[in-house]
């Protein structure tokens, strides 16, 4: 970050007006956000010169109708063989209503469409519906065919967890779109629950992930390390065969354009929550697996960190068959790569790029749409050409209806290396990194500090286009995230360093990270402010106990406050008992010493020091931190007469992402921090 930002010592001038506030808000949420994108096949000009069409859908804010709108946009692509010529849109962007699900033919000539609709008698009934290219072929209703069952009215099932109430009991269905049926596979094993299914090589079977449900289900929403497996049933005979071991987790089963090889992430044997994986190769004709790419436990010396991706793009093979295409985080960038499997060779085809954040969208005979975005670009979408094997760093990227980059705004990775009292023992030499997001102010004064770590733990925040962070930052803040040892994209290492170790490390690389940036006297030394959620807040409640008086207000989502009362009631005791560095086992209660070490590394034994004004965001149906988690906190600060405020959302989750609770939030915390500076500001004048 140039010292040039903030020339003069004298304060920043903040914005304290509520309708020059919820107007910023309201002006970059309308920015919207690419789902997905899907080329459709190659049209031949003449023999050299052809045109693909691109259909994108967007996800948009509605603040008035409080809820996201889906809006459908088309571009033309003209190019040759290897090279894009020219690109324009298509039409107007229109909105979209396609439903619960949708999916296109491999082909690109139908369309599949999930859609509930209320019928006169006010029951919600199912329909799959296939599309062509200008009309609807079929409309099947599913909830008609009962092909899930009933259950008793009073008897308890289990669910998913976070975000998949009521979700229990998947089942794997084929339909035959031509006579309507649709069989349920009853060769899937009772102990597993089926999801991610693909189409095997002609057709002749699915493949699929089984996920181990015994003895119960454990939360999976943003858990890609839950033991599962690869199958496949036979259609012909009737069977379902295991393919991958069944030992870790896998993810992402994608096929070959040639069906001769599958690819799919697998985890190892550390059991977070979310970590780095191999790259693993199956090769259908001759039943055997190999692995790609490793599991990088420290970056190599072209500086890979190795695979984090939750899920890989459903079309990410070269036509070669023979690379892949995958982004993943690598620190705190979003990058897009390519994995030769024959000479399993690693190549980045976006470092050193402006943009910090590249997501693969669609790949059709070598032609890539991704997404790109950073701290001050807004999402769009780019296009090139895959080049040959060995020339990948030569791909020529071309934007589609590039936004303009905000102007008064700037950002910085910034690394830290933690002293040397703060070393892990077990795991030296292990960096981390912030994202430093400033105002452009010019001679206005030193800006306030608004400091968040991330949720998780085995969590990161990208260089990316964020909502909340870039509002502060107009509003006059500058925003420091914190990508603490432990985080994703810094090798399995940083991972395996916070285990039994959080409360402690975490905080420690945080403050650390927060006096750092004091040091180069860029911000208000003074107006340090503080905001995390889940994990985040967590470590927030450690840092206002541990550091009382220096951090001048919190706000806090859905936080963490005493991990021994969460274990028996979050959806994942599994990860809170690894995070605090013990091992799980579901046929075992935690003794009295386990339980009094859970409590030991809880924030809630040192609130007592804490004196910072605390909000409170409490998600009424969150089943992963539940909301007694930060009623915990409200009584505990109310009690020592520390400035407090709870905000109850009846309707919300864990995420607190519906639109008005999200709007509802930035505003609440605005007013917080107002609130909390000109408190500040009252005491220094009496």
């Amino acid at each position: 970050m140039r010292g040039t930002l903030f020339d003069s010592t004298s304060p920043a001038q903040m914005i304290n007006d509520l309708e020059e506030i919820a107007g910023i808000y309201r002006e970059l949420s309308k920015f919207p956000t690419p789902l997905k994108a899907c080329i459709r096949p190659q049209v031949t000009l003449k023999s050299t010169e052809k045109y693909s069409i691109i259909s994108a859908e967007w996800s948009q804010r509605d603040l008035e109708q409080a809820e996201r709108v889906k809006a459908f946009q088309e571009y033309i692509v003209f190019h040759d063989e290897t090279s894009i010529v020219c690109t324009s849109r298509l039409g107007s962007c229109t909105e979209r209503q396609d439903g619960l699900l949708s999916r296109d033919s491999p082909s690109g000539t139908l369309k599949a469409v999930i859609r509930e609709h209320t019928n006169r008698k006010q029951e919600k009934q199912q329909y799959l519906e296939i599309w062509n290219k200008n009309s609807k072929e079929k409309s099947i209703n599913l909830t008609a065919l009962d092909k899930h069952g009933k259950s008793s009215q009073f008897e308890y099932w289990e669910d998913w967890g976070e975000g998949l109430a009521n979700k229990s009991t998947p089942v794997l269905c084929v339909l035959n779109i031509r006579s309507g049926n649709i069989s349920v596979r009853d060769e899937v094993p009772e102990h597993i629950s089926p999801g991610e299914a693909i189409w095997a090589p002609k057709d002749a079977g699915v493949i699929f992930v089984g996920r181990c449900h015994v003895p119960w289900r454990l939360g999976l929403k943003y858990c890609t390390n839950r033991k599962s497996a690869l199958y496949c049933v036979d259609l012909a005979r009737n069977e379902c065969v295991q393919i991958s071991s069944g030992i870790n987790s896998v993810h992402s089963p994608r096929l070959s354009p040639d069906q001769h090889h599958l690819i799919y992430l697998e985890g190892g044997n550390i059991k977070t929550h979310h970590q780095c994986y191999s790259l693993s190769l199956y090769n259908l004709d001759k039943k055997v697996t190999s692995t790609v790419v490793k599991i990088v436990d420290y970056p190599t010396i072209d500086g890979f960190t190795g695979i984090y991706s939750s899920s890989l793009a459903r079309k990410c093979w070269a036509t070669d068959s023979q690379r892949v295409l995958i982004d993943t985080p690598q620190r705190s960038r979003k990058d897009l790569i390519v994995v030769n499997i024959a000479k399993e060779i690693v190549t980045s085809l976006t470092a050193g790029s402006e943009m910090g954040s590249w997501t693969l969208l669609d790949v059709h005979q070598d032609l890539i749409v991704v997404s790109c975005s950073s701290p001050k670009c807004p999402p769009f979408l780019q296009v090139g050409f895959l080049p040959p094997a060995g020339q990948e760093q030569e791909i020529v990227w071309m934007p589609l209806d590039a936004p303009e980059p905000l102007q008064d705004i700037e950002w910085k990775i910034l690394t830290f290396t933690p002293p040397l009292k703060q070393e892990n023992p077990k795991f030296r030499r292990l960096l981390f990194e912030g994202i430093l997001l400033a105002p452009v102010r010019g001679k206005n004064g030193k800006p306030p500090l608004v400091v968040s770590p991330h949720g998780g733990p085995n969590s990161v925040f990208i260089a990316c286009w964020m909502l909340l962070p870039i509002a502060f930052c107009r509003l006059g803040y500058s925003v420091l995230l914190v990508n603490y040892r432990g985080s994703c994209g810094f090798g399995q290492g940083s991972i395996w360093s916070l285990l039994g170790n959080i409360g402690r490390q975490d905080v420690k690389d945080v403050q650390f990270a927060v006096e750092s940036v004091l040091k180069e006297g860029f911000v208000n030394s003074e107006k340090i402010l503080l905001i995390g959620g889940s994990h985040g807040g967590f470590i927030g409640c450690h840092l206002i106990g541990q550091y009382p008086g220096f951090y001048k207000a919190f706000a806090t989502r859905n936080p963490v406050i005493n991990l021994a009362s969460k274990l028996g009631t979050t959806d994942i005791p599994d990860h809170t008992m690894v995070q605090a560095g013990f091992e799980f086992a579901p046929d075992q209660l935690p003794t009295p010493s386990v339980l009094a070490t859970l409590l030991s590394k809880s924030p809630i034994v040192s609130i007592s020091q804490a004196t910072t004004p605390v909000l409170i965001m409490l998600g009424e149906k969150d089943k992963r931190v539940p909301p007694s988690q930060g009623l915990q906190l409200h009584s505990a600060l109310k009690a020592r007469g520390v400035p407090v405020r709870l905000l109850w959302y009846p309707d919300d989750n864990h995420a607190l992402s519906n639109i008005d609770t999200e709007a509802d939030v930035f505003m609440n915390v605005a007013m917080w921090f107002n609130f909390a500076l000109n408190r500040l500001q009252q005491l220094e004048t009496t």
